[in-house]
């Protein structure tokens, strides 16, 4: 009997990918779709029935399917998300200070309640007055809702409370914080719970246009998603924690990476269209953030691989400073369409426009850039002010060119605003057309790359001569600028990784000067100690020149271009759960967590019961996320320092981690 075929299928910015893997045969077939934003089904069975008809095998033989996006990871690095409204339970204005929840919240609504709880569990009253008042107003201008009480990790009642009012009267999804984290730090808690409820929607979309799509074509299977620390979870349980899938894409990808190189110690660099994700392996595993990933400038609660993401990818912005004596190339953090992308999607609409623009005695300063809804459904663009609402209405889904959308400076602010909220596309020239015109790159309309980047050299530096003889000329610097960000940004996750501090690649004569080889008496070098690991599908094309800059052995795999969804169908399900014990007075045992509070007299039967409730938790919970047949091990951590001669409990954590691999179709 052959092997069930396994399919995994990696979400990016730009691409989806399709993958059939045999536990035995490794990978079986391979295919690539443009990725589909106005329905994301569209790109998913676009590469699955390329992928399919690659293999020669019918939809039947595939017994699981696994799911892994950057989709959630680009939305927090370029700021977007939708609307959500926080409600705080047992805090004050003065929460929103810390760990940057106010920055998050940006104009974002929310409402503080009285209530909460003690580290111990005891309630203090709560009133949701102010929520009866608010909700039915606050129910039109979000799309979801965050909840985050006062030490809810100890007593969840209130939290729990609070979503079921806001559902009944406003039926949107409503996130609470103690689903997300058993950890202390009520603002952080808040903020993670925060970023979760913006991405619900989006990440909703991506596994129901997934589910709709096997649904379509008869295939009933397990479905999962890949975690943030490459741990597997169910598609159901995705959909309540799209927080736990930022990273999903970048963890796939190091899982990937380990499979497909067989090293044990390397330094993993991922390549898409929006990001470059870093991470480093040792002794054959990746390691986890202890404190909580970092995407988009915060630090949340979420446990995931230590991967660090930049906003440098091959359809990053090109941002052309002409202000000074040279003129300057920077790329990202912004995503854009290519020019030749953008092109190949609507043939007609970019090429006429660019050679009119070209024709102009003057460069303009729109040249080259267009703008084009995402085409999410209508409901998510909810909550816009007038201006920005006219503004969209302009827009439709054929390509817009800026100079003739933009009259002012304020209907620029105004578009980056709906860019921001994922609404609306910006085109304009990328790596991935500068490619088109070296020729290293050829899938999309290489004559409006060409025309995009001949428009960008009529820009003239501080001392009036073009930034660039010819597109090849600046073609040519976008690559060259690209291998150097790329090598800085491995260089900074690396030395990070050393913990070695204060030395910025970005900024250190020593880096820069090692990095372009400058000769002089005392001769500058950096290498890394172990191979880079070059993945994405343009990584045959940028990590060559990289790892050279940087001092490093290449190893660029053979399915490099779909490391992610080979790391989807190669992970474990995995779930912990932690169940804490306290002591408010002496002789009295609190126990929380998996379950109600109890209150005991005995310290070794409260520490019996969080054994007994933590393992059964995860176990439950391993199984719920897709686990066959898991296994379970239990960590102890108990505080309890000797005062004046006498053992005082602070606190027991009791934490079990259930893991196994996911049901096929032939178990089920």
């Amino acid at each position: 009997m052959a092997d069930p075929l396994l399919l995994g299928i990696d979400t990016g910015g730009t691409y989806t990918d399709a993958v059939l893997f045999s536990e035995t045969a490794g990978v079986v077939a391979k295919a690539k779709a443009l990725t589909t934003r106005h329905d994301l089904s569209v790109g998913i069975s676009r590469a699955v029935e390329a992928v399919l008809e690659k293999a020669r095998v019918p939809v039947q033989a595939i017994s699981l399917v696994s799911l892994s996006t950057t989709l959630a990871t680009n939305a927090l690095v370029e700021g977007q998300g939708g609307r959500a409204g926080l409600v705080m339970i047992g805090f004050g204005p003065d929460d929103l200070k810390r760990d940057g929840l106010a920055d998050a919240l940006g104009s974002d609504p929310v409402l503080f309640l009285p209530g909460g709880h003690n580290v111990h569990g005891t309630e203090t009253a709560l009133d949701m007055t102010a929520l009866d008042a608010a909700l039915p107003d606050l129910a039109r201008s979000v799309s979801s809702f965050a909840v985050a009480g006062y030490f809810a990790v100890r007593n969840p009642d209130h939290e729990r409370r609070v979503r079921e009012r806001i559902r009944d009267v406003s039926h949107l999804p409503v996130t609470c914080s103690h689903e997300l984290s058993s950890r202390l730090g009520g603002p952080r808690r808040a903020l993670t719970t925060l970023l979760n409820a913006r991405l619900v929607s989006m990440i909703d979309r991506l596994i129901g246009a997934c589910e709709d799509y096997l649904k379509r074509i008869g295939l009933d299977v397990p479905m999962m998603v890949v975690r943030g620390d490459g741990a597997l979870i169910s598609a159901a349980e995705a959909r309540l924690r799209p927080i736990e899938t930022i990273l999903s894409g970048p963890a796939a990808s190091l899982v990937g990476a380990r499979h497909l190189t067989g090293l044990d110690d390397a330094v993993v660099s991922d390549i898409g269209g929006t990001t470059t994700d870093v991470a480093v392996l040792d002794r054959g595993r990746p390691k986890l953030d202890a404190e909580g990933a970092v995407v988009g400038g915060y630090r949340t609660m979420v446990e995931a691989v230590a991967m660090r993401t930049y906003g440098l990818g091959g359809d990053s912005e090109v941002r052309i400073d002409d202000r000074g004596l040279r003129a300057k190339i920077e790329l990202g953090p912004r995503r854009f369409l290519p020019l030749s992308l953008l092109s190949e999607q609507h043939p007609g609409a970019v090429v006429p426009v660019l050679e009119r623009q070209l024709r102009a005695p003057h460069p303009g300063r729109h040249d080259g850039r267009f703008a084009i809804r995402t085409g999410i459904p209508d409901q998510l663009a909810s909550g816009l002010q007038p201006q920005e609402q006219a503004l969209f209405d302009r827009l439709g889904d054929a390509p817009e060119p800026l100079d003739t959308l933009l009259a002012t400076t304020l209907q620029k602010a105004t578009l980056d605003r709906l860019v921001a909220r994922g609404l609306v596309h910006i085109a304009g020239i990328t790596p991935s057309d500068a490619m088109h015109v070296l020729g290293g790159q050829g899938q999309w309309d290489g004559a409006a790359a060409r025309l995009g980047l001949q428009l960008a050299t009529r820009l003239k530096d501080g001392s009036g001569r073009p930034v660039a003889g010819s597109p090849e000329d600046l073609a040519t610097l976008i690559v060259d600028r690209l291998t150097r960000q790329s090598s800085d940004v491995i260089l900074a996750a690396c030395l990070a990784d050393d913990g070695v501090a204060g030395v910025d690649p970005v900024t250190s004569v020593a880096v820069d000067r090692a990095l372009i080889r400058k000769p002089g008496i005392v001769r500058f070098e950096v290498a890394l100690d172990r191979p880079l690991v070059g993945l994405g599908a343009s990584a045959p094309v940028y990590y060559p020149a990289i790892a050279e800059m940087i001092g490093a052995r290449p190893s660029i795999p053979y399915d490099a271009d779909v490391a992610n969804a080979v790391g989807a169908v190669v992970g474990q399900v995995r779930s912990a759960v932690t169940v804490f014990v306290t002591m408010p007075e002496d002789g009295i045992f609190i126990v929380n967590g998996a379950g109600d509070s109890v209150r005991l007299l005995d310290e070794s039967a409260a520490f019996s019961l969080a054994r007994e409730r933590a393992v059964e938790a995860a176990l439950h919970a391993a199984r719920a996320s897709g686990a066959d047949e898991p296994m379970v091990a239990l960590g102890e951590d108990v505080d309890a320092p000797e005062i004046e001669g006498s053992r005082k409990l602070v606190e027991a954590r009791f934490t079990a981690t259930a893991s196994g691999r996911p049901r096929i179709a032939h178990d089920v």
